[in-house]
Protein backbone atom coordinates (compact mmCIF):
# COMPACT_ATOMS: atom_id res chain seq x y z
CA UNK A 1 0.00 0.00 0.00
CA UNK A 2 1.12 3.34 -0.73
CA UNK A 3 3.00 5.20 2.21
CA UNK A 4 0.00 8.16 2.03
CA UNK A 5 -2.68 5.78 2.12
CA UNK A 6 -4.66 5.24 5.82
CA UNK A 7 -4.03 2.19 7.29
CA UNK A 8 -6.57 -0.39 7.28
CA UNK A 9 -7.87 0.86 3.74
CA UNK A 10 -8.42 -0.98 0.46
CA UNK A 11 -7.80 0.46 -2.41
CA UNK A 12 -8.97 0.15 -5.79
CA UNK A 13 -7.19 1.25 -8.79
CA UNK A 14 -10.43 1.31 -11.35
CA UNK A 15 -11.62 3.92 -8.82
CA UNK A 16 -8.35 6.15 -9.10
CA UNK A 17 -8.81 5.79 -13.05
CA UNK A 18 -12.32 6.88 -13.40
CA UNK A 19 -13.10 9.22 -10.14
CA UNK A 20 -12.54 12.43 -12.20
CA UNK A 21 -14.83 11.63 -15.08
CA UNK A 22 -16.82 10.47 -13.37
CA UNK A 23 -16.88 13.52 -11.14
CA UNK A 24 -17.16 15.82 -14.65
CA UNK A 25 -20.53 14.08 -15.12
CA UNK A 26 -21.71 14.15 -11.53
CA UNK A 27 -21.12 17.93 -10.88
CA UNK A 28 -23.49 18.64 -13.77
CA UNK A 29 -26.32 16.07 -12.96
CA UNK A 30 -26.45 16.62 -9.14
CA UNK A 31 -28.32 18.86 -7.07
CA UNK A 32 -26.15 21.56 -5.62
CA UNK A 33 -27.01 20.67 -1.77
CA UNK A 34 -28.62 17.65 -0.67
CA UNK A 35 -27.97 14.25 0.11
CA UNK A 36 -26.31 11.91 -1.93
CA UNK A 37 -26.40 8.28 -1.10
CA UNK A 38 -23.80 5.97 -2.99
CA UNK A 39 -24.80 2.52 -3.14
CA UNK A 40 -21.44 -0.71 -3.27
CA UNK A 41 -19.09 2.53 -1.85
CA UNK A 42 -16.68 0.02 -1.69
CA UNK A 43 -12.98 1.15 -0.62
CA UNK A 44 -14.79 4.88 0.01
CA UNK A 45 -12.10 6.23 -2.46
CA UNK A 46 -14.65 7.69 -4.36
CA UNK A 47 -16.90 8.59 -1.25
CA UNK A 48 -13.69 10.45 -0.20
CA UNK A 49 -13.32 12.08 -3.77
CA UNK A 50 -16.49 13.28 -4.46
CA UNK A 51 -17.08 14.91 -1.11
CA UNK A 52 -14.25 17.03 -1.00
CA UNK A 53 -14.84 18.67 -4.68
CA UNK A 54 -18.68 18.79 -4.04
CA UNK A 55 -18.74 20.29 -0.97
CA UNK A 56 -22.62 22.02 -1.02
CA UNK A 57 -23.83 17.94 -0.90
CA UNK A 58 -23.76 15.79 2.55
CA UNK A 59 -22.49 12.59 0.75
CA UNK A 60 -23.72 8.89 2.66
CA UNK A 61 -21.67 5.64 2.22
CA UNK A 62 -23.29 2.68 1.95
CA UNK A 63 -22.02 -0.62 1.49
CA UNK A 64 -22.62 -4.66 2.46
CA UNK A 65 -19.15 -5.85 3.19
CA UNK A 66 -18.03 -5.61 6.64
CA UNK A 67 -14.35 -5.04 5.08
CA UNK A 68 -15.67 -2.00 2.57
CA UNK A 69 -17.55 -0.42 5.52
CA UNK A 70 -14.22 -0.85 7.92
CA UNK A 71 -12.13 1.09 4.79
CA UNK A 72 -14.65 4.07 4.66
CA UNK A 73 -14.37 4.55 7.56
CA UNK A 74 -10.81 4.84 7.67
CA UNK A 75 -10.88 6.74 4.73
CA UNK A 76 -13.21 8.99 6.12
CA UNK A 77 -11.24 9.27 9.30
CA UNK A 78 -8.46 10.60 7.80
CA UNK A 79 -10.13 12.46 5.33
CA UNK A 80 -11.97 14.88 7.91
CA UNK A 81 -14.38 15.66 5.85
CA UNK A 82 -17.56 17.44 7.82
CA UNK A 83 -20.10 16.49 4.51
CA UNK A 84 -18.52 12.95 4.42
CA UNK A 85 -21.47 10.94 6.76
CA UNK A 86 -20.34 7.91 8.68
CA UNK A 87 -20.60 4.92 6.15
CA UNK A 88 -24.02 3.00 6.70
CA UNK A 89 -24.65 -1.09 5.61
CA UNK A 90 -26.85 -1.10 3.42
CA UNK A 91 -27.99 -4.16 1.09
CA UNK A 92 -29.97 -3.23 -2.17
CA UNK A 93 -32.37 -6.04 -1.97
CA UNK A 94 -33.87 -5.20 1.09
CA UNK A 95 -37.28 -4.06 1.60
CA UNK A 96 -36.27 -1.21 3.83
CA UNK A 97 -32.70 0.92 3.29
CA UNK A 98 -31.65 2.39 6.79
CA UNK A 99 -32.47 6.08 4.88
CA UNK A 100 -35.83 7.81 4.22
CA UNK A 101 -35.34 10.49 1.81
CA UNK A 102 -32.44 11.52 -0.26
CA UNK A 103 -32.04 13.91 -3.62
CA UNK A 104 -29.68 11.77 -5.26
CA UNK A 105 -28.31 7.96 -5.64
CA UNK A 106 -25.25 7.15 -7.14
CA UNK A 107 -24.13 3.44 -7.91
CA UNK A 108 -20.71 2.83 -9.73
CA UNK A 109 -19.91 -0.32 -10.98
CA UNK A 110 -22.24 -2.50 -8.73
CA UNK A 111 -25.30 -3.80 -10.90
CA UNK A 112 -22.60 -6.32 -12.97
CA UNK A 113 -20.75 -7.59 -10.37
CA UNK A 114 -23.65 -8.59 -8.86
CA UNK A 115 -26.36 -10.56 -9.55
CA UNK A 116 -29.72 -9.27 -11.13
CA UNK A 117 -31.92 -9.52 -8.31
CA UNK A 118 -29.63 -6.55 -6.83
CA UNK A 119 -30.55 -4.04 -9.71
CA UNK A 120 -34.06 -4.83 -8.73
CA UNK A 121 -33.79 -4.02 -5.38
CA UNK A 122 -31.15 -0.49 -6.41
CA UNK A 123 -34.63 0.05 -8.49
CA UNK A 124 -37.47 -0.49 -6.11
CA UNK A 125 -35.32 1.52 -3.28
CA UNK A 126 -34.03 4.10 -5.48
CA UNK A 127 -37.76 4.88 -6.04
CA UNK A 128 -39.12 4.58 -2.39
CA UNK A 129 -35.88 7.08 -1.38
CA UNK A 130 -35.62 9.79 -3.99
CA UNK A 131 -37.47 12.95 -3.69
CA UNK A 132 -39.52 13.82 -6.51
CA UNK A 133 -37.23 14.79 -9.50
CA UNK A 134 -34.52 13.73 -7.75
CA UNK A 135 -31.18 12.09 -9.62
CA UNK A 136 -30.34 8.23 -10.24
CA UNK A 137 -26.73 8.26 -11.20
CA UNK A 138 -25.58 4.63 -12.19
CA UNK A 139 -21.81 3.86 -13.98
CA UNK A 140 -20.27 1.09 -15.31
CA UNK A 141 -20.31 -1.02 -18.80
CA UNK A 142 -23.82 -1.79 -20.40
CA UNK A 143 -25.33 -3.66 -23.45
CA UNK A 144 -27.15 -1.57 -25.72
CA UNK A 145 -30.71 -3.60 -27.20
CA UNK A 146 -28.96 -7.35 -26.82
CA UNK A 147 -25.32 -6.14 -28.19
CA UNK A 148 -22.09 -5.25 -26.29
CA UNK A 149 -20.48 -2.18 -27.16
CA UNK A 150 -16.90 -3.19 -27.30
CA UNK A 151 -15.15 -6.62 -27.70
CA UNK A 152 -13.60 -5.32 -24.27
CA UNK A 153 -16.81 -5.17 -22.87
CA UNK A 154 -17.69 -8.65 -24.50
CA UNK A 155 -14.72 -10.56 -22.93
CA UNK A 156 -15.30 -8.39 -19.69
CA UNK A 157 -18.63 -9.99 -19.10
CA UNK A 158 -17.80 -13.32 -20.48
CA UNK A 159 -14.90 -13.27 -16.96
CA UNK A 160 -17.47 -12.47 -14.89
CA UNK A 161 -19.96 -15.03 -15.52
CA UNK A 162 -16.92 -17.64 -15.23
CA UNK A 163 -16.65 -16.20 -11.92
CA UNK A 164 -20.05 -16.10 -10.89
CA UNK A 165 -22.71 -16.82 -13.87
CA UNK A 166 -25.29 -14.77 -11.58
CA UNK A 167 -23.41 -11.70 -12.75
CA UNK A 168 -23.15 -10.35 -16.00
CA UNK A 169 -23.20 -6.54 -18.20
CA UNK A 170 -26.43 -5.79 -18.00
CA UNK A 171 -28.71 -4.31 -20.97
CA UNK A 172 -29.80 -0.95 -20.82
CA UNK A 173 -33.14 -1.53 -22.07
CA UNK A 174 -33.68 -4.08 -19.02
CA UNK A 175 -32.13 -1.55 -16.70
CA UNK A 176 -34.79 0.85 -18.03
CA UNK A 177 -37.69 -0.99 -17.69
CA UNK A 178 -37.06 -1.56 -14.34
CA UNK A 179 -36.33 1.99 -13.81
CA UNK A 180 -39.32 3.08 -15.43
CA UNK A 181 -41.58 0.54 -13.22
CA UNK A 182 -40.09 2.35 -10.06
CA UNK A 183 -41.26 6.04 -11.55
CA UNK A 184 -37.08 6.77 -12.91
CA UNK A 185 -37.08 7.90 -16.54
CA UNK A 186 -33.68 7.56 -18.26
CA UNK A 187 -32.72 11.50 -19.05
CA UNK A 188 -29.22 11.19 -20.43
CA UNK A 189 -26.66 8.47 -21.40
CA UNK A 190 -23.07 9.89 -21.67
CA UNK A 191 -20.09 7.11 -23.68
CA UNK A 192 -17.09 7.80 -20.74
CA UNK A 193 -14.05 6.39 -20.74
CA UNK A 194 -13.26 2.54 -21.06
CA UNK A 195 -16.22 1.63 -22.65
CA UNK A 196 -18.00 2.71 -19.93
CA UNK A 197 -21.70 4.76 -19.43
CA UNK A 198 -22.66 7.25 -17.26
CA UNK A 199 -26.66 6.37 -16.79
CA UNK A 200 -29.14 9.45 -15.42
CA UNK A 201 -32.51 8.69 -14.16
CA UNK A 202 -35.03 11.09 -12.94
CA UNK A 203 -37.64 10.52 -10.47
CA UNK A 204 -40.85 11.72 -11.31
CA UNK A 205 -43.07 14.08 -9.76
CA UNK A 206 -42.15 17.33 -8.67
Amino acid sequence: MDSSEPEGALSSPAALRNRDPILAVLRRVLPQQGTVLEIASGSGEHAVHFAAELSGLLWQPTDRDADALRSIAVRRAAAGLPNLLPPLELDVTAPVWPVVRVEAVVSINMIHIAPWPAAKGLMAGASRALAPGGVLFLYGPFKENGEHTAPSNRAFDASLRARDPAWGVRDLVDVAELADRGGLDIVERIEMPANNRSVVFQRRGR
